[in-house]
């Protein structure tokens, strides 16, 4: 039997850390009864570990694996994300905030920023953000898990401590461990499919389905499948990040902080017991040592350790699915993580998987459709990202202008030229970021629109000044049921976590 038609018994995951284990408990817990899931690591390399803010997406993962919030927070050192602060961005000195949940209320014809963008002409609205009440909730350090609320909110969690907690999940519902580094992969002669992992030890792993989630290298998907790379440099022009953990000096705030520098911008985020911080820039402008000498000028609190640099390249793999062999994780490409969209793309390549899984023998039409969308979803998601950089008022560094003047893709250029002329903005089908995203990003970096849908006009001032109060105040009084952010996470979920 060709090594294709045989049916999956063993799946092989190639490496641990955030996307080896999300894999390993899914794969283990969900489907996992007739299936043997064995994941090989080693102790002695490092994973990267600073994917330490999330996006809403995660809830659908933790439902689909019963993971109590509570426990997992506490586990994680985890505190609560409402959005992102991009402090600098549009230019020095301008800050806005990209909120989850939703904008608003609209109609059947135009969405609530047309009504908004009246009532701003008419001088009778206040920030777009005040209709908004994660957004509201998270300039005002407030929030709170109340029951049947809408699951708009995200964590900031230790990604190491993550990947221990999903850890004994998987190995609770029998996935094996093995510890060692992966010396060889030998590949079937007729079919080119991995047949196995040799360790340094000579331990000889076999295996049915292989996922590498062996980080950058891509050591299955890459060096030993040359599957290839598609580069994306020229519009993501970051390639290097440095990252370093503090104390904690002040409570923690319910959103992530980025902070543009002149090359590149600053991460903060904040744990219940320390802070990660980081600086993602570009090797271009900055050296290594320039760029940890900034980082380290502009952080809050003791160093709990040394700053760690991490070299990058921004695209992804031609195919993630190749063969036999599924990456995951940084092995599938890199998306840099402006937008905290790392552990969302481990967890839906892992999702997409378990709907597609080739118990049966693999596939030809489904490996073609996982590509296809996993290739979708991320072009989607590299527009976005791009949006931030070049959609700006700076020309005060050569970073900058570069950004400012580069060639982006025609499909982000027609997404800004309707919100310029219209004021429209759209979520294709499966597409992650919203249209309450892309307008929040879109007037926050500048983009004003020209006109808003002329049915906005069937109200009147009075009835719209009504209608735009009403919303705001709802609002409002929402986010006051909500306690302040530190006080509700020290009895929710008070760190299980050794200071």
């Amino acid at each position: 039997m060709k090594k294709q038609d045989r049916k999956i018994n063993k799946v092989v995951i190639a490496g641990g850390g955030t996307a080896g284990w999300m894999a390993a408990a899914a794969l283990s817990k969900l489907i996992g009864k007739n299936l043997e899931v064995v994941l090989v690591e080693s102790d002695e390399i490092p994973t990267v570990g600073v994917g330490e803010a999330t996006i809403p997406s995660l809830h659908t993962f933790h439902q689909l694996l019963k993971i109590n919030e509570q426990e997992f927070m506490a586990a994680t050192n985890a505190t609560f994300k409402l959005g992102i602060n991009f402090e600098n961005w549009r230019d020095v000195n301008k800050d806005y905030l990209h909120s989850f949940g939703f904008l608003g209320q609209g109609c059947w014809a135009a969405d609530f920023q047309h009504f908004w963008l009246k009532g701003q002409k008419r001088g009778i609205v206040s920030d777009i953000g005040d209709y908004v009440p994660e957004h509201l909730g998270a300039r005002e350090g407030r929030f709170g898990v109340m029951a049947g609320q809408e699951l708009n909110h995200a964590y900031h969690l230790d990604a190491g401590l993550y990947a221990k907690f999903l850890r004994k999940i998987a190995e609770k519902n029998r996935c094996i461990r093995i510890e060692g580094k992966i010396d060889k992969v030998s590949l079937d002669d007729d079919s080119g499919y991995i047949d196995s992992l040799t360790l340094d030890s000579g331990q000889l792993i076999e295996g049915d389905l292989f996922i590498d989630c062996t980080g950058f290298r891509g050591l299955l998907i890459e060096e030993a499948l040359h599957t290839g790379y598609d580069d994306w440099s020229h519009v993501l022009p970051c390639d290097s990040a440095i990252a370093v953990q503090t104390k904690t000096v002040s409570k923690p705030i319910p959103y992530t902080r980025a902070i543009a520098r002149d090359a590149g911008w600053q991460w903060r985020i904040p744990l219940q017991n320390r802070t990660g911080n980081g600086f993602v820039f570009c090797s271009k402008y900055l050296s290594d040592a320039e760029a940890t000498k900034i980082l380290l000028n502009n952080i809050e609190g003791e160093r709990l350790n040394e700053p760690r640099v991490i070299k990058f390249k921004t695209g992804q793999r031609r195919k993630r699915w190749n063969k036999n062999c599924i990456a995951m994780g940084l092995s599938s490409g890199f998306i840099e993580p402006l937008e905290s969209t790392g552990i969302h793309l481990f967890q839906k390549a892992i999702l997409r998987l378990l709907l597609m899984f080739p118990s049966q023998g693999i596939k030809q039409s489904d490996v073609e459709e996982y590509n296809d969308q996993t290739r979708e979803e991320a072009e989607n998601i590299k527009d976005f990202i791009i949006l931030h950089y070049h959609l700006t008022d700076r020309k005060d560094t050569p970073f900058w202008r570069y950004c400012k003047t580069m060639d982006v893709p025609e499909s982000l250029k027609h997404r800004m030229a309707l919100f310029k002329e219209s004021a429209q903005a759209f979520q294709k089908d499966e597409e992650l970021f919203g249209e309450t995203s892309w307008v929040q990003v879109m007037l926050g970096q500048g983009l004003m629109p020209e006109q808003y849908h002329p049915i906005v006009d069937m109200m009147g001032d009075e009835e719209l000044r009504n209608f735009l109060n009403t919303i705001k105040s709802g609002v409002k009084k929402k986010v006051q049921s909500w306690p302040d952010h530190n006080d509700f996470i020290k009895h929710y979920c008070p760190s299980s976590v050794n200071t």
